[in-house]
């Protein structure tokens, strides 16, 4: 049995671990995000898998399967704002402010985003005595200016808990400088990373996109907009982190890189009249010729007194096309019988007066 087999027979898949586990994909989605179950890398290159040790230890945890769906469960806004004990209108704002953070976000029907809320952190939140000013009365005066500016730093604090959930996911340097790059847009991505094999290494490692909708879609558009950073601040962060990233992986392991291309001989082209071979630079070859005194050297030249002496070319020539320019006896009478001398009487008749 080789060591694949065994491992996977020691994991399961993430469906298979969601129904022993007794939770909807969406659960079990956010239990991993959130660390409440921990998966572990296929070493046969097909994603992430959870052992079955995993699975007993969740399973042994005290109220299983209830306590588990308690921390994993998301609300929305009106739910929200109803464990806060707060109108939707200010649980908004309360968001806005980067008050309460999202952990998962999804488009409607009408393409309007959905913002959910971890239920656990909501009833923290309102226990927590700081917060009481914030759940009833007036806003305060400051916070109330940066909503009248229109600050909303909802896309931006799912963004943060996002990168810390995909960088829990991997050791390896190139997919954590990867995770990094995949909050950018392309120009910072190539600001930074200016070797194109590093950047098409990063984009084979980019993780996968949040939205499952046609790319260019209207809603995938909507999906990039809040998957990549827009704030100043934030893109400068990350650009810095971006650029370490890279040096630590590049400490570790160069990016992959073609092989390099043998040179190609250029092809021997021979001058006219030449007949030696060889390669370009090599001295032409000698002629080769019998010693003086051979038999060989002998039959040679008794050939060569033998034969008679060849007319030159240019007279070989003429006679030949002149050969072919005479034509046959009968040609040369159907010729003679078509030519204007030779036709009949009527060719001649004089003229009328």
């Amino acid at each position: 049995m080789s060591a694949t087999t065994i491992t996977q027979s020691a994991t399961v898949s993430l469906s298979r671990a969601a129904r022993e586990l007794e939770l909807k994909r969406g659960e079990f989605d956010l239990a991993l995000h959130l660390g409440c179950v921990r998966s572990v890398p296929d070493e046969g290159g097909g994603g992430r898998r959870i052992a079955r040790t995993e699975i007993e230890r969740v399973r042994a945890e005290a109220g299983f399967p209830e306590t588990l769906r308690e921390r994993v469960k998301a609300v929305g806004t009106t739910e929200g704002a109803a464990l806060v004990g707060v109108t939707t209108a200010r649980f908004t704002r309360l968001a806005r402010l980067g008050l309460v953070v999202p952990v998962k976000f999804y488009l409607n029907r009408y393409r309007v985003v959905v913002w959910l809320y971890l239920a656990e952190e909501l009833k923290q939140f309102a226990a927590d005595e700081h917060n009481a000013p914030l759940l009833s009365g007036r806003t305060p005066e400051g916070l109330r200016d940066q909503l009248v500016e229109g600050l909303d730093l909802r896309p931006r604090n799912w963004r943060g808990r996002h990168l810390g959930f995909l960088l829990r996911q991997t050791e390896d340097p190139w997919a954590r400088a990867a995770v990094v790059a995949s909050l950018l847009d392309p120009v910072h991505v190539a600001e930074i990373v200016k070797d194109p094999y590093e950047r098409a290494h990063l984009n084979r490692l980019m993780p996968a996109p949040v939205s499952r909708a046609a790319p260019d879609s209207p809603g995938a558009r909507i999906t990039e907009r809040i998957t990549t950073a827009e704030h100043p601040d934030e893109i400068g962060w990350l650009r810095a982190d971006l650029g370490q990233s890279v040096l630590e992986a590049r400490e570790v392991r160069p990016a992959p890189r073609p092989a390099p291309r043998a040179p190609s001989v250029p092809a021997r082209v021979p001058s006219p009249g030449s007949s030696v071979s060889g390669p370009i630079g090599a001295p032409p070859r000698a002629a080769r010729t019998a010693p003086v005194g051979s038999p060989r050297a002998e039959r040679h030249c008794a050939t060569a007194a033998a034969a008679p002496p060849r007319p030159p070319e240019s007279a070989r020539s003429r006679r030949l096309l002149a050969w072919l320019r005479r034509g046959s006896p009968d040609e040369s009478a159907y010729r003679a019988l078509n030519s204007p001398s030779c036709t009949t009487e009527t060719s001649r008749r004089p003229l009328r007066s």
